[in-house]
């Protein structure tokens, strides 16, 4: 039978504050299984329960000098396992809100972020092959797509006949759906 059984609160936390770690164990034993059906109640997870209540004596041991219990050893304990649990409950919410907030960026974010690339990368290929186009089949295809002339003002504009601009736009098409293929030829032209 251990002498620390027969001291108070405030005696064991007067020995553990001069370093006596046997009040520690006494501490531990008088208050453990009380504060583990405490926080059991308000947290039904019997790891997390058992890491809560080892962090406490642990803190306590590791701030053994500092330590200052005004409203009494019980009160100090319980009201820490309170704290931690409630902390508990605050992460969870805080790891609950930014596992939906990636969620919904994986669901969304990424696949738009995916497709803007992949559509610049496209736009890119495309613009490549155009440029790679005979000077005046490239001019001639630039206006009637890009600044959506008809064949007529292209041919006013660049004094030529519009059987020559319909030509130049058919070649230019044909030659555009060989080197990019006729699936992507198609959603772009």
């Amino acid at each position: 039978m251990s002498v620390y059984k027969e001291f108070s609160d405030q005696d064991l936390t007067r020995l553990l504050k001069t370093g006596d770690g046997a009040a520690l164990t006494e501490i531990h034993a008088r208050y453990y299984s009380i504060l583990y059906m405490h926080a059991y109640k308000r947290f039904p997870y019997r790891e997390e329960v058992r890491d809560i209540l080892q962090e406490l004596f642990t803190y306590l041991w590791d701030h053994k000098y500092e330590i200052e219990l005004h409203l009494g050893l019980p009160a100090y304990l319980y009201a820490s396992v309170r704290n931690r649990i409630l902390n508990l409950h605050r992460n969870q919410k805080v790891r609950g809100k930014y596992s939906k907030s990636m969620q919904a960026f994986i669901e969304q974010g990424t696949s738009i972020t995916d497709e803007q690339l992949r559509e610049k990368e496209l736009r890119a290929l495309i613009d490549k092959e155009i440029a790679a186009l005979p000077p005046q089949m490239r001019i001639i295809f630039e206006l009637s797509r890009n600044q959506e002339l008809s064949h007529s003002e292209i041919a006013d504009k660049l004094d030529l006949s519009p059987l020559t601009v319909r030509t130049q736009v058919r070649n230019a098409l044909r030659i555009l759906r060989g080197k990019l293929g006729p699936y992507v030829f198609f959603i772009w032209f």
